[in-house]
């Protein structure tokens, strides 16, 4: 209903705008197929079987300025894998304050990494796809506030950006999407460049509450007729230490980017923790290199993921827990393990002044369930 009210809202704005402000239209595609290279195995949502939806993607930018230094933003979606439901991913007012500052309110991007900006735009990057190792925490936006401002100091350019709001919306748990919540998200991003080089920094926080309750550990056997059961032996601690009710979160990110027309080399490392819960620290890094030969660009990229499970929450309780309850709480705090490393080749060709032909493969050893897959996709990225 929220999104409904959200919606008609900015359709209002932009109309009533539309009679008296300038209205500008953008927008970008992603047509993208894949097949996993091997049976039983998938990656990235691909099976054995030729797919063209699952990453193919269309949307739409409408920017409406209302004068006296106001403006208002909307990015409607069209997904794929949704079906190509189309919905508001962003809508957000923005006030200029001045020059190099101006503030936005609404539903934002949330700024963890480089390309968070630019995630579903193909276009902006050489890769098929943005790596999911690190870009794939599996939320993107906020409802909230933001402030930019940028600076010139000498040769240093400056982009900061301060964030503030909450994110209501879905959570994976034991491969269930359950509700969840993240409240009081309070961060920053701050970003610097000189020539060739950038580099740039970020880290946020808030109060993450998920409903685990109804994810399934075994058939018939949920969360929450665990910690009814734990409770009943008066292991009403060791419910705390596994239930995610507005726990302190926090994301920290780091990345650095070189760029001098001909060579192209990327990398970001980011870390993410959610206090006493089950939820894996999770610690990640891609590290990324293209060459441009004119306008062909093949690139290679390596992705690691190390989340390690809290086994700290379950060994004090292996003498105290009968096995049936023992082996529940091990499988659920060992969900969020994850071992994996990810080759990445592909190339790049800009075959039109708003359009590139990608191919990619990748081959990803997931160490965890002893298992590696492989992928094989290309796609065509536009903007218009």
């Amino acid at each position: 209903m929220k999104k409904k009210v959200l919606v008609l809202a900015l359709l209002s704005c932009f109309a009533a705008g539309s009679v008296s402000a300038d209205v500008s239209i953008n927008g970008f595609a992603s047509i993208k197929g894949g097949m996993a290279t091997s049976k039983d195995k998938p990656l990235y949502g691909y099976d054995d079987n030729l797919d063209f939806k699952n990453e193919s993607l269309f949307a739409l930018q409408v920017k409406s300025d209302l004068g006296e230094k106001l403006s208002i933003t909307g990015q409607l979606v069209g997904r794929g894998s949704k079906d190509f439901d189309v919905g508001f991913e962003w809508a957000f007012l923005t006030y200029q304050l001045a020059d190099n500052m101006h503030i936005n309110a609404g539903r934002l991007r949330t700024p963890f990494y480089k390309f968070s900006d630019f995630k579903d735009v193909g276009y902006a990057y050489d890769w098929l796809r943005v790596p999911q190792g690190v870009y794939g925490l599996g939320f993107d936006n906020i409802e909230g506030l933001s402030f930019y401002r940028t600076a010139q100091y000498g040769a240093i350019e400056s982009t900061l950006q301060v964030v503030a709001g909450a994110y209501d919306g879905k959570a994976t748990v034991s491969g269930l999407e359950v509700d969840s919540e993240i409240n009081n998200i309070l961060g920053l991003s701050w970003e610097v460049a000189q020539g060739n080089l950038s580099a740039r920094f970020a880290y946020l926080i808030g109060k993450v509450t998920i409903a685990a309750e109804s994810a399934s550990i075994a058939p018939g056997f949920t969360v929450a007729n665990l910690f009814t059961n734990l409770n009943g032996l008066g292991l009403s601690n060791l419910v705390g230490d596994i239930d995610i009710q507005e726990e302190k979160g926090a994301f920290l990110g780091f990345g650095v980017t070189y760029d001098n027309g001909d060579w192209i080399a990327v990398a970001e490392i980011t870390k993410v923790e959610v206090d006493d819960s089950f939820i894996a620290d999770q610690n990640n890094y891609y590290v990324s290199l293209g060459k441009r030969f004119g306008s062909f660009t093949p690139y290679v990229s390596y992705e690691v993921e190390d989340n390690d499970s809290r086994d700290d929450i379950f060994q004090p309780f292996q003498t105290v827990l009968p096995p049936q309850l023992l082996l529940p709480v091990q499988g659920l705090v060992r969900t969020q393990e994850r071992d994996a490393k990810t080759w990445n080749i592909g190339a790049r060709y800009d075959f039109h002044p708003a359009a590139a032909f990608k191919v990619q493969y990748s081959s990803e050893d997931n160490n965890t369930s002893g298992v590696r897959s492989g992928l094989i996709a290309v796609g065509i990225d536009l903007v218009f």
